[in-house]
């Protein structure tokens, strides 16, 4: 028979449980996993386009373990083992030095009350709240909101680093609370694990809300570094690099005929030197629309960013096709269109196939 904890008492059982361990019965494990791959083309500003078949056209592949074990009275303890991959080549990893499980690697305990706090390589609620709020998702190949967020940009007097410190954070503490009618929050913390100090850290964290045909959120993160990553000192620009505040708003509404998205962002990028702190202000807009058995999506981004002796603007659109093949299976064909003020248009098209295990 199990008992009722209160409150108090389940915080002191979810402590120790961390600690000590508890083996209890009603355990599972997962594994599952997504593989996406396309033919198309890329073109980047100034460059010849490159043909080919490459991976992650809709979404980035990936596979893990996963699981969870009943501890009694709505406590579980939970786990996940999750890395990215290339269909194209085989390989591990988004790139060439990619650690195995970079999407998420963490152990934790969920309680139906007080929530979920998990240990280890946690995916940022910043990402979280950039991909839900766009029509193209987490496409690192289509998505007009994950290149303004995510990928730098440089019209040869001042270069934008875009977000700082990857999509996912390691030595990092996640806490996220139970759904308030449709109201959830996450708080993330990494530390900077320098000996004799905390060290300089990454934080961060979202609200979500949803409720029926209406969804919002609100996202901020800061980072910091002990030793500056060698991609933010490359450039001169970014020499004196000290800190990063990102703050953004996403909003939709789901008419059943059209789906609509916005979101709104703005990212600083504080350095010591005397081009000054980097501002990038950046919106997007964009529509689902089922079409058959799919959905036609388009998604358009606008951004300028600036400092103290330059600036420039940038247009990003993504169109697509998305035809559903089953629940796990879905092909696709897409086309991308980016303009940086001053600079040669860079653009991708292609057409793949996703399917999840």
């Amino acid at each position: 028979m199990q008992h009722k904890f209160k409150p108090v008492v389940k915080l002191a059982v979810m402590a120790a449980a961390l600690l000590c361990g508890n083996a209890m019965a009603q355990s599972s494990a997962t594994l599952y996993g997504m593989v996406d791959a396309y033919v198309g083309a890329t073109k980047a500003r100034g460059a010849d386009r490159a043909y080919g078949v490459n991976s992650g056209g809709m979404q980035t592949s990936y596979w893990g373990v996963k699981g969870t074990e009943d501890l009694g009275s709505g406590l579980k303890a939970i786990f996940d083992l999750n890395g990215f991959l290339r269909p194209d080549t085989g390989k591990q990893g988004r790139f060439d030095g990619d650690a195995l499980f970079t999407r998420n690697a963490y152990v934790g305990l969920q309680d139906v009350t007080l929530g979920t706090v998990k240990f280890g390589r946690n995916t940022t609620p910043y990402f979280i709240s950039t991909i839900l709020f766009n029509p193209l998702v987490d496409s690192f190949v289509f998505s007009p909101a994950i290149l303004h967020t995510y990928f730098s940009a440089s019209n040869g007097r001042l270069y934008d680093p875009g977000i700082i410190g990857d999509s996912g954070w390691s030595n990092s503490v996640v806490y996220s609370t139970p759904n308030f009618g449709g109201l959830t929050a996450n708080a993330m913390y990494s530390f900077g694990e320098q000996a004799g100090s905390v060290g300089k850290s990454k934080w961060g964290g979202n609200v979500l809300y949803f409720n029926g045909a209406f969804a919002a959120t609100v996202a901020f993160q800061q980072v910091k570094f002990n030793s500056v990553p060698g991609d933010v000192t490359t450039p001169a620009a970014l020499a004196g690099f000290d800190k990063q505040n990102a703050v953004q708003a996403g909003a939709s509404y789901d008419f059943k005929v059209i789906k609509l998205f916005a979101q709104g962002q703005y990212i600083k990028s504080s350095v010591n030197n005397a081009t000054g702190a980097i501002t990038h202000t950046n919106g997007q807009v964009g529509a689902s629309v089922p079409v058959g058995n799919g959905n036609a999506l388009v998604s358009y981004a606008y951004d300028k960013t600036k400092n103290n002796v330059a600036d420039f603007k940038r247009n990003t659109i993504g169109f697509a096709y998305d035809y559903n093949l089953s629940k796990r299976t879905d092909v696709y064909v897409a086309y991308f269109y980016d303009k940086l003020s001053g600079q040669p248009h860079g653009d991708s098209f292609g057409a793949g196939v996703r399917h999840r295990f």
